[in-house]
């Protein structure tokens, strides 16, 4: 037992390398190796990393296994939390996403939404990355102009010295033809055409149809409403409605919308969806691999889980019981 206590402090508090213990002390490095992994077992030696939520983390690992993502980002959560709190963690959450992953010369393409938004906020220590940002949905009407994706194209520009286009037309027409037309335009044709060069895509996530957070869903008909009910919409993203299996319901409304496709969302090397709050909507995102990357919070990761019938969720509880 003292030996194992003596090689630990040599490695741990001495950092001494492996190879010096194995020559100070005349035993084989590999025998080294095999003590410190015992001094672990028996509790010698005990790891605490400061700052760092371990159990966000074995939650974030699982959801990396779980539906194959590339990258996972998950806010803690504390029970005494407001709203505004949970928002803001989650934000600041996506604008270490932003400033991470964005990287020099970058395609980058954006939708909007208040997360998004308050996301883009966040963000502080302008870099000059050169990077494009274009639009991947039509705009929201004149009433809800607050989170324009013209806006946060613009801000992310500036934020990461780049570039910005924009979008002139609504996310929503009145008719088919008139949205096809829009779209056949030289300037749209261009932006479309970035959408298969995109590097990434940074994406919100629209719940249920009672939601009262949209910016865009006055420009639904009724009509467009009792479609979307019938085949049992449960969320929404680039304005591209989809029922808990993430199938795309291709309605009416979906002819008229001006919006990168879903499927064709999938096939950008990293499209990363930042919302909390709409556990159906997420999971049917994930369902599909719509997005391959997410950043949420603790209490939407949970309950996706428990949707997923996920049997972490207990092993989960189990381990962490106040959560």
């Amino acid at each position: 037992m003292k030996l194992l206590s003596q090689v630990a402090y040599m490695y741990f508090v001495e950092d001494k390398s492996q190879s010096e213990i194995s020559e100070q002390l005349g035993i084989y490095r590999t025998t080294i190796s095999r003590m410190l992994k015992e001094a672990k077992e028996k509790q010698i030696v005990e790891v605490k990393i400061a700052n760092f939520d371990t159990k966000v983390y074995s939650l974030e690992q699982r959801f990396r296994e779980r539906f194959g993502l590339k990258f996972i980002s998950i806010a803690p959560a504390n029970s005494e939390d407001t709203e505004l709190e949970k928002d803001e963690r989650l934000a600041k959450a996506g604008a270490a996403f932003m400033k991470q992953r964005i990287t020099p010369h970058s395609l980058v393409g954006v939708s909007w939404g208040s997360t998004l938004a308050r996301t883009i906020s966040m963000i502080e220590n302008k870099k000059n990355t050169h990077s494009n940002f274009v639009p991947v949905v039509g705009g929201p009407s004149y009433i809800n102009t607050k989170y324009h994706v013209n806006t946060l194209v613009y801000e992310l520009a500036r934020k990461f010295g780049g570039t910005s286009h924009f979008v002139n037309a609504t996310v929503v027409q009145e008719t088919k033809e008139l949205k096809e037309g829009i779209v056949q335009s030289k300037y749209f044709a261009d932006l479309i055409g970035s959408w298969s060069k995109l590097d990434i895509a940074i994406v919100g996530i629209g719940g249920k149809l009672s939601s009262k957070d949209s910016q865009w869903r006055d420009l639904l008909t009724k009509s467009d409403y009792e479609d979307l009910k019938l085949c049992e919409a449960v969320g929404d993203c680039c304005c591209r409605f989809f029922d808990a299996d993430g199938k795309i319901i291709k309605s009416s409304l979906y002819e008229r919308t001006i919006g990168i496709n879903l499927e064709d969302l999938k096939q950008v090397p990293i499209s990363v969806g930042i919302a909390r709050a709409k556990p159906k909507a997420i999971l049917a995102m994930l369902k599909k691999g719509y997005i391959n990357s997410l950043i949420t919070d603790e209490e939407t990761a949970l309950e996706i889980l428990r949707l997923a019938k996920d049997s972490y969720v207990q092993h989960y509880l189990e381990l962490y019981p106040t959560t």
